[in-house]
C-alpha cells in the first residue's frame, strides 16, 4: 500500500511537472523541478525506482526545463 501511494505521488509530480513545459510556464516548471527531483530521489530510497532510471529521468526533465528556458529567451530576443 505504501508503495503504491509513493508510485501514485510520483508519476502525479511528473505528470504536472510535463504539463507545465508542454504549457511553456517556464517560472513554474523550475519550481516544480526540486519538488519533482526530491519525489524521485525518494523513490529510489523506497526501492520504487531503480537508481539509473531515476537519474535518466531526472536528466531528462531537467533538459526539457532548461530546454524551455533557452526557448522563452530565444523569442525574446527575436521580439
Amino acid at each position: 500500500m505504501i508503495n503504491k501511494r509513493s508510485r501514485t505521488r510520483l508519476r502525479n509530480q511528473i505528470k504536472k511537472l510535463r504539463a507545465l513545459i508542454a504549457s511553456g510556464a517556464q517560472e513554474e516548471a523550475r519550481q516544480v523541478l526540486p519538488v519533482a527531483v526530491a519525489i524521485i530521489d525518494q523513490s529510489v530510497t523506497k526501492g520504487i525506482l531503480h537508481k539509473n532510471a531515476a537519474d535518466r529521468l531526472k536528466s531528462r526533465l531537467t533538459k526539457q526545463v532548461n530546454s524551455l528556458t533557452s526557448k522563452v529567451s530565444a523569442s525574446a530576443d527575436s521580439s
